[in-house]
């Protein structure tokens, strides 16, 4: 399949799936435990059924919005996800580009293998740095200076991942970072010959944002025992209420899930919150984003930005979230196949594919702003 071919997320995953070794593909598709999440995520959108409006005048239509202070000229943005340059060596810098081409926000995580100070040069763009709450209290008061001192605008820390989810396609093969695999995922590399030459003729992988603590070629730590050994389980709302003075800024909560935890977020300053149950990668079983929107944005809306991610694969999902009133939608996987299929192109081709999506959704639903999707749009079975 040529990228031109491809048409929607099911083509760019099949693209990908075809391009990467078995274990690098199951790292990006998989999730945890049984994988209920995972799948729940998406389904959630087909309670829900989009009721339009005709005669509108929709000949232009404003698909901008503006969240943690940020605008963006799509009411999508590209969610921080680690080791993007383990699926193509363009990695973040090929993200942070065509995010820029198309005027909305990415972000690089702390595991990012291009550094932040990189990524924003390249895109002059909204930028979050997604980052972790280590142990080491000091690490994470030079990972937020160091934000600072790159011009990022928005903090993000993620609060649903003190420790690794159970993802036992990644067991079964023995993927890890760095790489230690059984014999059949060893096998699954070597029948995928041009992603090794690819991977070995380009710079050598590396954790920027880390690189005095993780070692990606083996050495001081692999990714499990970063999550096991460095990241802080005792983490609490005192720690992160330290951050937000700390930061000084718009300063955001990726994982929150409940509506007391929402409060919570907006009592201790934060300017906005992510509802994540991380792709289902984390806690199987967890209820998804789109099916807690309406009760938290009711809860906290008008005291912090609303967002959400999970299971998102089509333009019509990212208006049901809004008229619900998320202020804007996270992609991961979205991304990430078109990343792994095709580099920079890939992502262009998949924002540009989610852009159309969005403006003939909106169209159809007779709306000329997404300000205008409001819940008399939607019907829940």
């Amino acid at each position: 399949m040529h990228l031109r071919q491809c048409q929607n997320f099911h083509d760019f995953r099949l693209m990908a799936r075809r391009r990467l070794p078995g274990p690098i593909f199951n790292y990006i598709d998989g999730a945890a435990d049984d994988e209920t999440t995972y799948r729940r995520n998406t389904a959630a959108f087909e309670s829900c059924d989009l009721v339009p409006d005709v005669l509108r005048g929709v000949a232009d239509v404003d698909l901008s919005v503006t969240v943690m202070g940020q605008k963006l000229a799509l009411p999508v943005y590209c969610s921080p996800t680690a080791l993007q340059r383990l699926f193509h060596h363009q990695g973040e810098r090929a993200v942070a580009a065509a995010a820029g081409k198309y005027g909305t926000m990415f972000g690089v995580s702390s595991l990012g293998t291009v550094s932040l100070e990189e990524a924003r040069k390249i895109s002059g763009g909204p930028q979050v740095y997604q980052f972790y709450f280590h142990k080491d209290r000091g690490l994470n008061r030079d990972m937020m200076a160091r934000a600072k001192e790159a011009g990022v605008p928005v903090m993000m820390l993620t609060v649903d991942s003190i420790t690794g989810g159970n993802r036992e396609r990644d067991k079964r093969t023995g993927f890890a970072i760095p790489f230690r695999l059984n014999l059949s995922g060893i096998a699954q590399f070597a029948a995928r010959p041009a992603w090794a030459l690819n991977y070995f003729t380009h710079e050598r992988i590396a954790l920027p944002q880390l690189d005095d603590h993780v070692d990606m070629g083996g050495g001081a730590m692999s990714i499990s025992r970063y999550f096991t050994e460095m990241l802080d389980p005792a983490m609490s709302w005192d720690d992160v209420a330290a951050m937000v003075r700390q930061w000084d800024g718009q300063f955001c909560l990726k994982g929150v899930m409940s509506v007391e935890d929402a409060k919570r977020a907006a009592d201790i300053g934060c300017t906005g919150i992510v509802l994540s149950n991380h792709g289902g990668r984390q806690l199987d079983g967890s209820r998804s984003a789109f099916d807690q929107l309406a009760e938290i944005v009711d809860a906290v809306g008008d005291r912090l930005d609303v967002m959400m991610d999970g299971g998102v694969q089509r333009g019509t999902h990212v208006l049901k979230a809004l008229a619900l009133g998320a202020k804007a939608v996270g992609l991961g996987r979205y991304y990430l196949f078109p990343l792994a299929a095709a580099g920079q192109p890939g992502v262009e081709r998949a924002l540009e594919l989610m852009r159309v999506e969005i403006e003939r959704a909106m169209k159809l639903m007779g709306c000329k702003s997404i300000s205008e999707l409001t819940r008399r749009h939607l019907r829940f079975r």
